[in-house]
């Protein structure tokens, strides 16, 4: 072999340039960076700007409200004040309305979360005639609105005394929350390994057993996402709450349009009181903020 055939063999071949990434990679990756929480923290401002703003006009009396907007409390502190809230916490109807709200949306929360978890696992792991089409059934309640039960409803309530109480408003929250709770929990349930589920009947446990403690540790994310939004949902209902309610089972928000029809445009009781409203479902929201993680974490854990 020639010198110059030992150098050609000597010649390791050119190295092939590896593909260049899709653009939406790119992209994603350059996203992943500081400028993405610059954008989520700017978003997050902005989508805080109406509560900032409707804080800090409940802070301030009606004659500086009437002269100028909110923003001017920036250059003026000394217009912020706690005297409506003082006002609005004296008003007896309003206060009565706050525990109005809270003995409809605690027992609506707990029923539908209860009562969803139990059908939610029968359906999904229990054999019984029928399951298919019961489930079918449960599934097509979720296409009825509301609107269209609200007097067929309000005329059953008076017939068997349930109009104008609380109960009936829970009831009526109970019902129409059950068949999306039982769709969201079953689909959720279903994704259990079946393996599982045998193993812990292996080892002798019942169904009430093992919902209480396999199913729910693992269903945590779905229930902890179910309570948040059935509770938002009833705390912040009118519509039913219109219908069904009388003036000494009034929740929140039927008390502060009334006293607003009485009064007038008056931003000295609406504004505190819509705030009010507002921070009791936003604690609620945090505080199962941190069970949503717990769940999922516990979830992960097979």
């Amino acid at each position: 072999m020639t010198a110059q055939a030992e150098g050609l063999a000597t010649v390791e071949p050119a190295k092939a340039r590896p593909p260049r990434p899709p653009i939406v990679s790119r992209l994603a990756q350059a996203a992943t960076g500081g400028a993405l929480r610059v954008v989520l923290i700017l978003v997050g401002l902005f989508w805080l700007v109406p509560t900032i703003g409707l804080l800090l006009s409940s802070l301030r009396t009606p004659e500086d409200m009437n002269a100028s907007g909110w923003w001017k409390v920036f250059a003026k502190p000394s217009q912020l004040t706690f005297g409506s809230y003082r006002k609005l916490l004296e008003n007896g109807d309003i206060t009565h309305s706050l525990l109005n709200t809270v003995l409809i949306t605690v027992p609506a929360t707990l029923l539908v979360v209860v009562i969803g978890s139990l059908a939610g696992y029968a359906f999904a792991w229990m054999e019984f005639p029928g399951r298919d089409w019961w489930f079918l059934a449960v599934v097509g309640l979720l296409v009825v609105p509301v609107q269209v039960a609200l007097i067929p409803i309000a005329e059953l309530f008076g017939k068997i005394g349930l109009f104008g109480s609380v109960l009936g408003v829970v009831l009526f929250h109970t019902g129409f929350g059950l068949p999306f709770a039982v769709f969201l929990l079953r689909n959720f349930f279903a994704e259990i390994p079946r393996e599982l589920l045998e193993a812990a009947r292996l080892d002798g446990a019942g169904e009430l057993r093992l919902f209480a403690r396999v199913v729910l540790p693992l269903g945590g994310p779905a229930i902890a996402s179910l309570a948040i939004f059935q509770f938002l949902w009833v705390w912040n209902d009118m519509l039913v709450a219109l219908v069904f309610t009388k003036s000494g089972t009034q929740p929140i928000t039927v008390a502060l349009q009334t006293q607003v029809r009485q009064f007038g445009n008056n931003i000295d009781v609406l504004a505190p009181g819509a705030f009010i409203s507002m921070v009791i479902p936003l604690a609620v929201f945090f505080a199962f903020q941190r069970q949503f993680v717990s769940g999922v974490m516990a979830g992960a854990v097979k």
